[in-house]
């Protein structure tokens, strides 16, 4: 796999101390990425590391994982290298390390590497498409379906929704898109906007009025959990 950089990091990046590898490549172009850097398919700084590199890391970082903490794999996007990642997650959860990735829920299996995954993470940044493709450069049907089918077999999911001014603060498109399905098994974060990755951009940052006020946040989180989502933050 194209890890870009690694590092621990508690809680955030699911539960308890994490060893949390950031691949390199993506396949969205959100106008506020944190990590420009990691867009591009290949960079001067990733390094590969083999499935079974990573196990081994892993395996001799174990008594590091206390809380329940485990390997997290994030992005760039790591379902971009699918078969790695499948392989890299079978060797982790043959070996009783705990597993989780964040990603943007857009490749046609992720559900396959469901039964591998302890801990899953997906965005969600619009409900609406063609807004999607608007503020990343493509739509979101795929992770709109991913999520829906998840929703029915797992007994966990967290979905992280980043709250942009002028983008998607309207809670009731949120609520619409999942007033028909059975949210009891999810957990939802809403992320304040920020401009953490602003100076690492080469092209013009694009975002120029993106800061949410905590009246909007704490609006939008509200409609939220009145409609039965469990806001949690980590």
């Amino acid at each position: 796999m194209k890890i870009l950089q690694k590092g621990f990091n508690y809680s955030q990046d699911g539960p308890g101390n994490r060893l949390v590898y950031h691949t390199q490549g993506c396949n969205f172009r959100c106008k506020w990425c944190s990590n420009p850097e990691s867009m591009a398919v290949t960079n001067s700084k990733d390094r590969e590391m083999s499935p079974e590199e990573i196990l081994d890391e892993a395996v001799r970082s174990r008594m590091m994982f206390f809380d329940n903490g485990g390997v997290t794999f994030t992005g760039g996007e790591p379902t971009l290298q699918f078969d790695e990642l499948k392989k890299t997650l079978t060797l982790l959860h043959e070996n009783d390390i705990n597993t989780a990735i964040e990603n943007n829920g857009s490749h046609p299996k992720l559900c396959e590497l469901s039964p591998l995954i302890d801990f899953l993470i997906v965005d969600l940044k619009h409900y609406d498409p063609e807004e999607h493709k608007k503020w990343t450069g493509v739509r979101n049907d795929t992770t709109i379906e991913n999520i829906m089918k998840l929703l029915k077999i797992r007994s966990q999911l967290h979905i992280r929704i980043p709250l942009i001014n002028h983008v998607n603060t309207d809670s009731s498109g949120f609520i619409k898109l999942f007033e028909n399905t059975d949210k009891s098994r999810a957990t939802f974060e809403v992320l304040k906007y920020h401009e953490f990755g602003k100076d690492k951009w080469t092209s013009p940052y694009e975002i120029t009025d993106g800061f949410v006020s905590d009246e909007l946040f704490n609006n939008f989180t509200a409609a939220l959990k009145d409609s039965g989502f469990n806001i949690i933050k980590t």
